[in-house]
């Protein structure tokens, strides 16, 4: 841990003396976000629980450094390094990655971005407009853990807006190295002589995105290798997402939804699912705003179905610092344990009610 700690002092530092000396553009941001909750039913037993959250509140905890360069002729170079938090211990995210949120190096131009390293996929661009309760802790991350998670290593991306037409797509040599656990650290490095489908991601996005309305549909596979997790042991293992997504504006307010379409092809069997979700978002106050979602996953052949009802009510104190509030309830039916709250757990078939509040602040 020293030496990670030095090589980031030194990192920054190195930042600050080629900014100074390239007159590069180098933003330093960030957000904290820390809060507590109550859940029930955490386990067989039914006990209820009151903690602090690592993985998020409302928005998980991140530091970052974003820089461009003007090449000229409409040319830029660009990079973003930001890292993961957990507030409640102090300890990185994404399975302890330095810059596990996002470390890219790209050009920016009028033919779109083209960037290089660890980054954001299809996946994730494409329900940002659509899922109003977003990276939540009662949220759809809850149901499907790797959506707010969608990142892929090695990955080299494209993404264009032409009209308002929006293209996209990411290809990972190697999708995941780390093997610390949990849907950000699933340990599959990939890049295996003799074998090219080893740890491959793909992903993909087309739509038509305004300020009034869009729609997009998205496309996601990635395969597995010996020792990844989620029983994708095998590079014949594969888990694909095929999403449709779509937003309006209703006067000040927003409704949006979508649909995930899921396969997963592991070492255990077939599974299939859809996952369902229907939000509405509207600012009540200038200083504000109500944010409710409906979602339901439903299994393929199974009765281990989840169905999830949550609210939150925000308040901004100022544009960088707000506090909220919200409530959630997660129904599971047969042998389920979806958790309402991300990285929580709950007894099989049991339903779990929960209310959480906390405070934001960017910088």
């Amino acid at each position: 841990m020293k030496n990670t700690i030095r090589g980031a002092v030194a990192l920054f530092c190195t930042l600050g003396a080629s900014a100074a000396m390239a007159q590069s553009n180098v933003t330093v941001y960030g957000l904290l976000d820390s809060g507590i909750e109550r859940v029930t039913n955490v386990n067989a037993a039914g006990d209820s629980v009151t903690r602090m959250p690592s993985l998020t509140g409302s928005f998980p905890s991140r530091i970052g450094f974003r820089g461009t360069e003007d090449l000229g002729g409409g040319l830029s170079v660009i990079f973003t390094l930001e890292a993961g938090l957990a507030v409640d211990t102090g300890t990185m995210g994404q399975g302890n990655r330095l810059f596990g949120r996002q470390a890219t190096v790209g050009l920016k131009g009028n033919f779109g971005t083209v960037n290089i390293g660890r980054q954001i996929n299809m996946t994730y661009i494409a329900m940002l407009k659509s899922d109003v309760m977003g990276p939540n802790l009662f949220a759809i991350g809850s149901i499907d853990s790797y959506l707010p998670n969608a990142r892929s290593d090695n990955a080299i991306g494209y993404l264009g807006n032409f009209n308002n037409f929006v293209i996209g797509a990411t290809y990972s040599t190697g999708r995941d190295a780390s093997s610390a656990g949990g849907p950000a650290a699933t340990g599959c490095a990939g890049e295996v002589p003799g074998n090219a489908k080893a740890c491959r991601q793909v992903t993909g996005l087309f739509g038509y995105e305004t300020p009034a309305f869009g729609v997009n549909a998205s496309y996601d596979i990635l395969y597995g290798n010996t020792g990844a997790a989620a029983g994708l042991t095998s590079s014949n293992n594969s888990d694909k997402r095929v999403t449709a997504n779509a937003y309006v504006k209703v006067g000040e307010g927003k409704v949006a939804g979508g649909v995930v379409d899921r396969t997963t092809r592991a070492a255990t069997g077939l599974t299939e699912s859809d996952l369902y979700f229907l939000g509405v978002s509207y600012p009540v106050t200038p200083f504000t705003t109500i944010d409710a979602q409906w979602a339901r996953k439903d299994v393929k052949n199974s009765g281990d179905d989840a169905t999830m009802l949550v609210a939150r009510a925000t308040y901004y104190f100022s544009k960088r610092t707000a506090v909220y509030g919200g409530v959630g309830r997660m129904k599971n039916s047969g042998l389920s344990a979806v958790a309402l709250d991300a990285g929580g757990t709950v007894g099989a078939g049991k339903s779990q009610n929960g209310v959480m509040a906390g405070i934001r602040h960017t910088f």
